[in-house]
Formats: C-alpha cells, structure tokens, sequence
C-alpha cells in the first residue's frame, strides 16, 4: 500500500513537502502557459474547458489513489503529523468552499457593502468568517486537539459522558454538514456543466467523481494533500482576473489597493442612471410587469385559463398560416409550461409579481455600491426604520457567520491533524493568512466587475452582446437574463440580471481576457466545491459511521472494517446529496448560510462552555443543544413557503425583531448557552467525579 509524504524526521519532512509543492506549483504554471500557446495557435474553445475539467479533476484524483489508505489513524486524522503551513492551506482550501470561491464577489455585486434589509450580506460574509477564525483560535481548536479525539461528536462523549451529547452531535453534525456539502455539490455541476458543454445533472456525476476518489480512498490523508493542490488552483484562478482588471482599468495589478478609485466613479455613473429617461422606462415596464401579475392572482383559475386559451389561439393561428416548424414547437411549449393547476400558477405569479415589483424599483433593485445601509437615519420615519433593520440584519448575519465558523465540524477535524497544540495554533494563522489573500480581492473584484458592467455594457446595442452571455443564459437562466423591456435596442442597467453565482465565473469573458483564464477560474470554483465537499463528506460519514453505528450498540469490528464502512457510507452520503443538489434548490450562499445558523447554535455554546466551565452538566448540555438548534430549525422552517400552509400557532409568520430567516442562529446561540447553564446549575453534583484535565 502506498505511503505518500511520510516523515524521515521533522526538518526533512517539510523540505521534502516544500519541493514538492515548489515542483507543483511550476506544473500548474506550465500548463497555463501550453494551454495560452495552444489557444492562441488554434485550439477551439470546445476543447479548452473538458481538458480543463478533466485533467484538475485527475490531479485531484490521482492524489487520493496514491494516498489510499486503510489505518484508521491515517484515514480520520491524516496520522496528526500535518505541518501547520500545510495544514494551513488545507483550511484555507477546504474554508474556500463554492460560496467564497464563486458566490462571495456576486453577493458583494448584488447587496454592495451591507445588503438590503430583506436579504443581509455585503461584507457581513467576509467580517463573520474572518471573526470566527479568530473565535476559532482563541476558544475551540487547540483545547480539542489537547484530547486527542477524531469527531467533533467525540468531545461531547469524552466531556459529558452518556448517550445523548454524543447522538445529538452527531445528527447536528450531520445535518449542518450535508446542507453545506449540497451547496458544494450544486457549484460543481454549475461548473462542470458550463466547462463541458452537458447538461448540470451530468456535471454533477462529473465532478463527483473526483470528490469521491479523494475522499473514498484516503480519507483526511489524501483530502490533507488534494486541498493543498486545490489551493495552488484556486489562488491563482482567483487573483490572475481580479490583478487583470485592476490593471486594465487603473494600470496596477494590486487590485486590494487601488480599487477604492472605482468607488467614486461607480457612485457617478449611479447617480446618472437614476436620472436616466430609459432607466425610468425600464422601471416602468416591470412595474406594469408586476400589477398584470398582480391581476391574474385576484381570479387565479379564471386567468389560468384564459392564459391557455390565448396559447391554443396562438398555435392555431401560427397552423393557420403555414408558420416555421420552429416556431409551432416554441408556441407548443409554451402552452406546457403554464402551471398545472390553479395552486402551481398562484406560487408562481406571486413568485414572479414579487420579482418584477424588485426590479422596478431604482438600479433593477441593487442597492447604491457605496451606502453603508439602506434608508437613511437623518431621513423620514420609512427611511430610519429600514436603516435600523438593514443594520440590524447586517450585524446578525455576522454573528452567526462568525458563531457557526467556530462551530463546523469538517473546519474543528481539521485541527485534528495537527501534531501539537501549539502546532494547532499555529494552522489557525496560516489558515487567516491564505485566506486574507482571497478575501481581500473580493470587494475588489466586485466594484471592478460593477464599473465594468456600468462604463461598457450598459449602453451598448442588443445586437453587439457577446456570445458568453447567451452561453450562460443557456446554462440556467437564473444566472444571467438580458432582456430588451423598454424595446429601445439599447441595453440598460436594469435589463441586466445576474446571478451571485456567476459574477465570479464570468469575469474573464466579461474583462476580455483569453478563455484559458475563464477555463482556470472553472477550475478553481471546481477545486473550491471539491475541497469542502471533500471534508464535509467525510465528517458526515464519521458521524453516522463512528459516531452512531458502532458506539450504539456494541459490535465487534476492526479499525479497517469500520474505515471500510464509513467509506461506503461516504458514497451513499455523496449520491444523496448529489440527488438534492440536482432539484437546484436555492443559490448556494443561502445555502451554506445556514448551515453556518445551525452549526452556531448546535455546537459552540455549550462547547465553550464545557471547556471553559466546569460545572457545565451532562443535563444541560443536551438542553443546551435541544432548545438552540430547536429554536433556530424553526425559525427557519417558519418561512419556508412549504410550511406556510400549516397553522398560525405552529409557524412563526412574522420576522422576529425584523432578523431574517438566514440569521436565525442569532436565537438559536443565546437560548443555547442561558438554557445550558439554566439547567447545569439545577443538575450540578456536589462534587464533580469524573475527571476532566484533558480539556
């Protein structure tokens, strides 16, 4: 069996990894500059995204054969032998999931600096995180790597002993990982399908496969090395655009540096756009848009059917005179894709009402690049209320980013892997350090993307748009529509929409750079999904594996038959998620934000506490437990409209303080950590008998 990197001694060890990752890097170099070469000499844009694709995906791969592995050690904690700058990276790569890597400059894009009081973000995404890395190293990491334990669920057994903290973990764990790990999974299809060409379902399967071969055969091993290449990928993918743009617009690449320019000119073209005669008319025409939708829901079956008629008509007439075949199959198809029922068009008109009546607001409904919040608190009375709820929501979003960042499990196994305590530390810095190199271009990234978007697409003809946009568009529509409402030829800002997930993605085609760029930022979006998958799937297979399985009911296996188990339980896990993933269920920022809502309110309050207090109970850390993920799920659940239906006295159907559903976890922590100490203090022995000097 192979035993990639293992250690002659301590110093030989890392110059033996740093050459290699010296001969790594100057691998992913040259292969930029043969695909630049080829490119430039011919090779068809067709063949750059699958070589792309597959041969990342291979590397990846190939990682995790050669790091194949059966010892338990090894396959749950890489043998805690990972040096800290290359544990480090390995978080960084595994933190830079497909929402930082893709979704974090679209959000930046779309909700600038602080978001809107309906949906939160701006820099609360990039503020929470870097926070929770700090919460991180200061209370969790190295006091969990001082016990020597594997799972996040094994320090609830270790600390309070019993069935309960363990099992609740455990399905907490399971629960807040595998809504990360669909979000992970929908941005590999999305990239696997625009790099190839097939349909998303098929880039899901694409790149699973390379999720699987990493994290199926070696485990935290082979995850450790494949995230550290997946890095290298997604470093370069990420700074190459944003470093090209800065330099295209303002003459110097260090775009964290210079963009603040851009700031004052994207306020100017702003205020000309809200004095804009064709914006007006554009505003107008969705208004219009959003009151015919508004009609059609006071008689909903009646407008149905009329909306039928009208289709059948249509067909008839187009028969009638004989029209294109084309044109017959296009009306055919638009007379099915009406809603089935009077209940499917009354959810899908409200949905469509509630979208147009955003886009007509000013700027298609962005907020102004520049304003801290939304309102204004010298303004009217309407004007304070949103800016106290938009900084409101601001700050809670930002609590339960920087709560829940200190609780993931697949973040805390990380520091499992560590040699020491010390060492432990010292990843957490390296890990702030490579990820301060993203995240500091990612509001770059979005104010040179805006000023892009504003100087030289708006304005340009509707015949002169590049074909990228309409190959997006086929992608998913969600993701990019451009649409001629006020019928003038000319695009304006709000005919324009954009999807988080693609500002990022489209950053090459948009600046003009070649397509091997817009291929190498696939790439690193793809790595990213990867790399997070990778952890978040093993960290689910350990829990229900480890965690579950074997300490519920005693049975007899060897450390190699329960690796085997959980790695088949990894590949059911996989398939599952690849299932959900498929049904397109939400962007994926929402997505991982709340799991991030239920990681903080499941796991870091009482963990905190049990490691700081010791009069922390077995008792009131199940309560603990219970009522804060409890209260968070249902807020959450309160305001999804599948649960609408459901009687008022069940469902919170008003907004708590204004927070929205995405913050939730901003309940779920303090009622956590009052009820956990509410109930240890009642349940307190008047000795405490087990000893606890490990924590």
């Amino acid at each position: 069996m192979a035993e990639p990197l293992r250690p002659l001694s301590g110093a030989a060890y890392e110059r033996r990894l740093h050459r290699i990752l010296a001969l790594y890097v100057l691998g992913v170099l040259a292969f930029l500059a043969l695909m630049t070469w080829a490119e430039h000499e011919g090779l068809s844009r067709h063949w750059i995204g699958p070589i792309f694709l597959f041969l990342t995906v291979m590397v990846y791969a190939g990682i995790g054969v050669y790091g194949r592995t059966s010892d338990s050690e090894e396959y749950y904690v890489a043998g805690r032998r990972i040096p800290p700058f290359y544990n480090g990276m390995a978080t960084a790569a595994d933190w830079m999931s497909a929402a930082s890597f893709i979704s974090l400059s679209g959000a930046l894009y779309l909700q600038g600096f602080s978001g809107s009081p309906g949906q939160p973000g701006g820099l609360a995404y990039l503020l929470g995180w870097t926070g929770g890395f700090c919460l991180l190293a200061m209370l969790i990491a190295p006091h969990l790597r001082a016990m020597q334990i594997y799972t996040v669920p094994d320090f609830f057994h270790v600390r309070f002993g019993g069935r309960w903290p363990r099992v609740i973990a455990a399905l907490a764990a399971v629960l807040c990982s595998f809504t990360y790990v669909v979000a992970q999974i929908y941005g590999v299809g999305l990239i696997a399908s625009r790099l190839t060409g097939v349909q998303f379902e098929i880039g899901i399967m694409l790149g699973l496969g390379g999720v699987l071969l990493c994290s199926f055969l070696g485990g935290m091993r082979a995850i450790t090395w494949t995230q550290v290449a997946q890095y290298v990928v997604l470093l370069l993918a990420f700074l190459i655009p944003v470093s090209w743009l800065a330099y295209k617009q303002l003459g110097n690449p260090m775009a964290p540096l210079v963009y603040g320019t851009q700031i004052g000119k994207i306020a100017d073209l702003e205020a000309q756009l809200l004095d804009s005669p064709a914006e007006n008319q554009v505003v107008q025409a969705y208004l219009e848009r959003a009151r015919d939708y508004e009609r059609r829901l006071e008689n909903v079956e009646a407008a149905l059917e009329q909306e039928r008629e009208r289709a059948r008509e249509r067909i008839r007439q187009l028969r009638a005179q004989n029209a294109d075949v084309g044109l017959i199959v296009a009306a055919s198809r638009e007379l099915a894709s009406l809603p089935r029922d009077a209940a499917a068009a009354r959810e899908r008109w409200t949905r469509e009402m509630r979208e147009n009546y955003e886009r007509a607001r000013p700027l298609g409904g962005l907020p102004r690049h520049a304003t801290a919040y939304a309102g204004d608190p010298d303004g009217t009375a309407e004007e304070q209320a949103e800016y106290e709820l938009a900084r409101r929501n601001f700050l809670a979003l930002m609590f339960c980013l920087m709560v829940g960042t200190a609780g993931l499990p697949h973040l805390l196994t990380r520091f499992y892997t560590a040699p020491t305590v010390a060492a432990a530390r010292a990843s957490v810095g390296w890990s702030l350090f490579f990820i301060a190199l993203l995240y500091l271009s990612a509001p770059a990234l979005a104010a040179l993307v805006k000023y892009e978007v504003l100087h030289n697409l708006v304005g340009s003809s509707f015949e002169a748009l590049p074909a990228w946009m309409a190959q997006w568009a086929r992608v998913d529509a969600s993701l990019l529509s451009v649409e001629d409402v006020n019928g003038d030829g000319i695009v304006q800002f709000g005919e324009i929409h954009f999807g988080a997930d693609l500002i990022m993605l489209a950053t090459p085609e948009l600046g003009g750079l070649p397509y091997v760029v817009s291929g190498l930022v696939a790439a690193g979006g793809l790595a990213a999904a990867l790399s997070t998958a990778d952890g978040l799937l093993l960290t689910i297979s350990n829990a229900l594996v480890r965690d579950l399985y074997f300490r519920e009911r005693a049975r007899e296996a060897s450390p190699e038959q329960r690796v085997i188990l959980t790695k088949f339980t990894l590949l059911t896990v996989a398939l599952s998620a690849a299932f959900v993933a498929a049904l397109k269920p939400s962007d994926i920022l929402p997505m991982v934000s709340a799991s991030f809502s239920l990681a903080a309110s499941a796991f870091v309050p009482v963990m905190v506490l049990g490691i700081f207090w010791r009069g922390t109970t077995r008792q009131g850390a199940v309560a603990g437990m219970l009522c804060g993920l409890g209260i968070t799920v249902y807020y959450m659940l309160s305001h999804v409209s599948a649960f609408r239906g459901l009687p008022s006295w069940l469902i919170a159907d008003t907004l708590w303080f204004g927070i929205q559903p995405i913050s939730a976890g901003v309940f779920g922590v303090p009622v956590g950590a009052l009820v956990a100490v509410a109930v240890s203090r009642l349940t307190r022995p008047g000795r405490l008998p087990v000893d606890r000097r490990e924590i």
